[in-house]
């Protein structure tokens, strides 16, 4: 399966989460180890669903687009 990971750089390291896994959370000191601590606690998360939440993960579509704001002044 393929999820979309938002990982944000901040002045303590890395933080990774994926948006259709709520809780599903990382870190890392370096975007390497952010993201391979995102895809173990993907895995992890996945094993812990039962097959009926397994179905609904499968059949979800998500899709991540940029939106534009206006700023005021």
């Amino acid at each position: 399966m393929v999820f979309n990971a938002i990982i944000e750089k901040d002045e303590n390291g890395y933080f990774a989460y994926v948006p259709e896994l709520k809780g599903c959370v990382s870190c890392g000191d370096s975007y390497e180890e952010a993201v391979f601590n995102i895809k173990e606690a993907t895995a992890l998360y996945i094993e812990s669903l039962d097959k009926k939440e397994l179905d609904l993960l499968k059949s979800k579509t998500v899709i991540i687009s940029p939106i534009e704001v206006a700023l005021s002044a």
